[in-house]
């Protein structure tokens, strides 16, 4: 378990902590669920792998997004790798558009697989996740999902996100 930071430990404030990780280059993921209220998703930045026996994923989630009350609803998510040729998608679950909700989904040509969740069918990939578990951490959910399938998409190049644009 790790120790908490010691009170004289200094902190580097918002701004310098998002101009850090910026330096980080990631893959670009549309996380998706649906309920019976209909498909919600985002732009998820921080999507990674946990293990692989169980094979376990991870996604941070803002409280204040509006897909995590169907994420938690309907108890499993989908992990979509956008292509290169997939910025229009990143920008409207981005938020960077008029789209809200399920309005998202007309952008893109969308299937399912085990959990019901939307799947990009034009992505790089895409895993599906039954939710296994939350963690809350100081206004963000952390959502563990036990991947029961996974699509291999488009062999096309990711689109990678870095220093708050994509590399093209």
């Amino acid at each position: 378990m790790t120790e908490p930071a010691h009170p004289a430990d200094p902190i580097i404030d918002p701004r310098t902590f998002w101009r850090a990780i910026g330096n980080r280059a990631t893959g670009s993921t549309v996380v998706t669920a649906r309920s019976d209220d209909g498909p919600a998703g985002f732009l998820g930045l921080s999507a990674t792998h946990v293990c692989a026996d169980p094979p376990l994923m991870l996604v941070s989630i803002d409280k204040r997004t509006a897909a995590l009350q169907t994420i938690l609803a309907a108890r499993h998510f989908a992990l979509n790798f956008l292509s290169r040729e997939a910025t229009d998608i990143a920008n409207v679950f981005g938020g960077k558009g008029p789209q809200k909700g399920a309005a998202r989904f007309e952008v893109g040509r969308w299937g399912t697989l085990k959990t019901g969740a939307p799947i990009l069918l034009n992505a790089v990939g895409a895993i599906d996740c039954r939710l296994v578990e939350t963690i809350e951490r100081h206004g963000v959910v952390i959502a563990i999902g036990c991947v029961v399938d996974a699509f291999d998409g488009a062999a096309m190049a990711p689109l990678i996100h870095f220093r708050g644009g994509y590399l093209l």
